[in-house]
């Protein structure tokens, strides 16, 4: 599938502010499932752009504004082919849960087993995650199983909750957004030992797929499989992440890969918008923006 992403932030500031100092992780990966055959990203006012890889190898720009300015505007285009990942099946069977051993030396995958800004792991999430899987005691099953509990048990609302909202908060309401399930994902899997790390990315809603999340910035999780590797489930939709999801980072949890994020001196009142969306490249540009 190829698919072109067209992602803007605008900032408006009450006042003129100065010495803004951003990063943007806008710009898709490249690996086996996924190639970002093109990204132009514009920053107005027009400044001078460092791109570099972060600790978990995400694509960043970073971007200094030392002038005076009362608006920001970071726009990203990205042409984007992807596929499904062949690696595994719904049904396949892996390692089981309690043989995964020290699995935090193999591969970075120490930090993904940990508690996190926004994500809570440890016996009483534990108890939580064990009476979600039952039973099962495949590590690939019970991931599924926990992604499905999110998704049929917790209630999809818009504006519910902000970008700063902890799991706990998600599990009292059983209400939030995309980032919030993926963070309750992340918490229930680290708690048995599996290692769990968020993806943020968009995702490609067509004429008749009725996903949640489209036409914005969209985040799933990838679960860590013995002897396979990392998989993609999104607990929103219910879903393997498949063709339709565009990669954009990984971390911990969304406070390491924000698509905007940066400091400046002057007022704090400012607005904030977001605009995001996803086409089949085909399309003709004048439907993309």
């Amino acid at each position: 599938m190829k698919l072109h992403v067209f992602h803007r932030t605008r900032y408006a500031y009450a006042s003129p502010v100065r010495e803004s100092f951003n990063e943007a992780r806008l710009q898709p990966v490249t690996g086996a499932l996924q190639t970002c055959e093109a990204f132009r990203l514009t920053i107005v006012p027009d400044c001078q752009v460092f791109h570099y890889p972060d600790y978990y190898f995400n694509s960043v720009h970073q971007f200094d504004l030392t002038s005076l300015h009362k608006e920001l505007v970071v726009e990203a285009h990205s042409d984007v082919v992807t596929k499904d990942d062949p690696g595994i099946t719904a049904g396949a069977r892996s390692a089981p849960l309690g043989e995964l051993g020290p699995l935090g030396q193999v591969e970075r995958c120490y930090d993904f087993l940990q508690s996190s800004t926004y994500v809570e792991s440890g016996p009483a999430i534990a108890a939580l995650a064990q009476r979600v899987v039952g039973a099962e005691t495949d590590c690939w099953q019970a991931a599924q199983a926990i992604s499905a509990h999110i998704h049929n048990e917790f209630k999809y609302q818009p504006a519910s909750t902000n970008s700063r909202t902890h799991m706990r908060e998600v599990l009292e309401t059983q209400t939030g957004v995309c980032q919030d399930f993926a963070h309750v994902m992340l918490g229930y899997c680290r708690s048995l030992n599996l290692p769990a790390r968020y993806v943020s990315g968009y995702l490609y809603n067509g004429p008749a797929d009725g996903l949640k999340g489209a036409q914005a910035s969209h985040a799933w999780v990838e679960v860590y499989v013995p002897g396979r590797g990392w998989f993609g489930l999104d607990p929103t939709n219910g879903k393997i992440a498949a063709g339709n999801h565009v990669k954009v980072a990984v971390g911990r949890d969304y406070s390491d890969v924000p698509p905007v994020k940066g400091t400046y001196r002057g007022t704090g009142r400012r607005s904030m918008t977001v605009e995001v969306l996803v086409t089949l490249a085909e399309q003709p540009a004048a439907a993309r923006a």
